[in-house]
């Protein structure tokens, strides 16, 4: 199974979530403070070298129809430099109401308004992620199928 790492990529901070090694279970690890690109990307650095990940699983910001707004065009711009920068493949997930599923997952759990505040970003980053272990598991169980849509996991 591949190691990945999950981000949902915000202006202020980035979630980060990883994956057990079977590749089944998404869990939220820590949320990275953005300060400036350079710094981001060294703090992304450790993290993909520390959980020895091979591919960044980055949550795509579309709008309600599905198009790419301004937040998903500078979305992929960070992934676009993440790429470059670190040399590891960056797939995009469809990251829509995954922030107000995070928060609600949170709420069912009794976590308190300011706790889940500290975590709402690596949860979001580990429901990005958890999509994406979902469909590679489909794809890889139902070849012949084709993909479920495949444009949210192309580079």
């Amino acid at each position: 199974m591949v190691s990945a790492i999950g981000l949902d990529v915000g202006s202020k901070r980035i979630g980060v979530a990883g994956c057990d090694s079977t590749g089944l279970i998404a869990t939220g690890l820590t949320t990275v403070v953005r300060t400036n690109l350079p710094a981001d990307l060294e703090a992304l650095h450790t993290l993909i070298l520390q959980r020895r990940a091979e591919v960044v699983i980055v949550g795509l910001p579309k709008n309600m129809n599905g198009s790419l707004g301004q937040q998903a065009q500078r979305t992929q711009l960070f992934g676009t430099r993440l790429q470059e920068a670190l040399g590891v493949s960056v797939y995009y997930v469809d990251e829509r109401l995954t922030t107000v599923q995070a928060e609600r997952s949170m709420q069912r759990q009794g976590l308190s308004a300011l706790k889940r505040r500290a975590l709402i970003d690596q949860q979001a980053a580990a429901i990005i992620l958890q999509q994406w272990l979902d469909i590679r598991r489909h794809q890889q169980l139902c070849p012949i199928q084709e993909s479920i849509d495949e444009r949210d996991l192309n580079p």
